[in-house]
């Protein structure tokens, strides 16, 4: 491919923060909390595609997988334990903003969560200081692997799709990206992604790798130097 591109599609979990409701986190919450884990994950299975695709919202999904009976605890408590499991990934959050700034790249996220965690997600850690667009599930009433919220995503960005990398952490998505002409990296770690992403063009100088480092800030500039 010889199109230079010109914007990057994020899935959010997975690559920019930790995963938003995983199975690691139920398993915790189930200990957390002492509610039957294999049940949990059953109410969880039968019910979460509805609640990622905007259709249900957060406290119905609590009612449907957790407080279908009473509880020890509140809805509140349960949801504020849900919040509190993201974490941000800080070094990949600094170089997609270091190659953004560099670029002038239009950064779009494509992710499957649900409205309220997607919310409170994108506000806790500051994600619309550097994305552009946010072609959440919960949003567009589309989930991945759906090659309708790529679509949706180029439209949006106005971008065809070899101008387009896109870095996910869920390796059958990049697979449906890459069936649209996409450039998808299945994405493992900030180093295999920032080779990944060299290889088409994107590079920070060394002087910006060291700053990104040490934490400093780096000039903004449209050549990789």
């Amino acid at each position: 491919m010889n199109a230079e591109v010109t914007t990057l599609f994020l899935d959010i979990g997975g690559v920019l923060l930790t995963n938003g409701w995983d199975h690691g986190m139920r398993r915790r919450a189930a200990e957390h909390f002492g509610l039957d884990q294999e049940e949990l994950d059953e109410r969880h299975h039968l019910t979460f595609d509805t609640h990622e695709v905007g259709k249900l919202s957060l406290d119905e999904y609590l009612r449907r997988t957790v407080f279908y009976r009473q509880r020890a605890f509140s809805p509140e408590e349960f949801r504020d334990f849900m919040f509190s499991q993201s974490r941000p990934y800080p070094d990949m959050i600094d170089f997609v903003g270091r190659l953004r700034e560099r670029y002038g790249l239009r950064v779009v996220a494509v992710s499957n969560e649900g409205r309220e965690l997607t919310i409170h997600r994108i506000r806790s850690f500051g994600l619309s200081g550097f994305m552009d667009a946010f072609i959440c599930s919960c949003f567009v009433h589309v989930r991945k692997p759906d090659a309708d919220i790529y679509r949706l995503a180029l439209d949006v960005a106005q971008a065809e799709p070899e101008e387009v990398a896109y870095l996910d952490d869920r390796a059958m998505f990049v697979e449906v990206a890459r069936g649209l002409g996409i450039r998808g990296v299945h994405h493992t770690s900030l180093e295999t992604s920032r080779d990944a992403l060299a290889g088409f063009g994107l590079i920070l100088g060394q002087g910006e790798e060291a700053a990104a480092a040490a934490g400093g800030e780096a000039g903004p500039g449209r050549s990789a130097g």
